[in-house]
Parts: C-alpha cells; sequence; structure tokens
C-alpha cells in the first residue's frame, strides 16, 4: 500500500489514533495520576483548536512532501465537523492529522516524535517507544 495513494480523510483517520497514542503516552509516563485526570488533559491537547494551533507552529517545518499531504487534508470535504471548533480549525486539524496518519503508514515514527516535541514542547516525550 502507498499511502500517498489513500485518501486524505483515510489518512486523517489513522492520523488521529497516532496523535491520541503519543499524547496519551506521554501523559502517563509523565505522571502517574488517576485516569480521570489524564483524560482531561489528553483532552485538552487532542481536539480540533489545539491540532489547528499546532498545524500553525509545523508549517513551516513540513517537508515539501508533508506539506501537500496536510494542504490534501486541510481541503478535504468532510461530512462532520468539531462540536466546540470552527470548521477552519476542524479543517487545519484535519489537515495536521493526515500528516501524521502518512508519516505513520511510512514507518516515519521519528519524524512523528520530532513534530511533536517541536508543536508541543509542554509535553513530555521521553524515549522513543511510542508504537
Amino acid at each position: 500500500m502507498n499511502p500517498a495513494q489513500l485518501s486524505p480523510l483515510n489518512l486523517a483517520y489513522i492520523g488521529d489514533t497516532v496523535f491520541d497514542l503519543v499524547v496519551r503516552t506521554s501523559l502517563v509516563c509523565t505522571a502517574n495520576e488517576p485516569v480521570r485526570s489524564l483524560n482531561r488533559k489528553a483532552a485538552s491537547i487532542v481536539n480540533a483548536g489545539s491540532q489547528s494551533r499546532m498545524a500553525e507552529r509545523l508549517l513551516p517545518l513540513f517537508t515539501e512532501e508533508e506539506a501537500a499531504v496536510y494542504q490534501r487534508g486541510r481541503n478535504a470535504k468532510c461530512a462532520t465537523h468539531a462540536k466546540n471548533a470552527s470548521v477552519a480549525e476542524y479543517h487545519r486539524a484535519t489537515g495536521v492529522e493526515a500528516v501524521f496518519g502518512y508519516l505513520y503508514l511510512l514507518g516515519k515514527k521519528e519524524r512523528i516524535l520530532q513534530l511533536f516535541r517541536e508543536a508541543l514542547p509542554e509535553l513530555k516525550l521521553q524515549g522513543e517507544e511510542f508504537f
């Protein structure tokens, strides 16, 4: 399978899970807290608004290939939208998720973590074993 041939929404579908996994892993590794507290923290990061702000930080760092995937994801026609985000934020978030899905399917896990470190420096991403 060639990830470049998948629809941007399929890439975002996978990317959403990758994004969530990295955030949850980071939270669990940095704090032994009740699950309710971890869920609240994760929800404050894993949402369209947060991912949209990430897009602004990541766009200058994307390779040409990643920028093209981002644009495909951002411009994709979505049947739904986020409850607590604008349509524009939702589209930018979909673009970011598409990039993470694309990189994951290519096996570029180190690049995913590099982008996370740049976009969310407050997350303490320890080690490289997230996947």
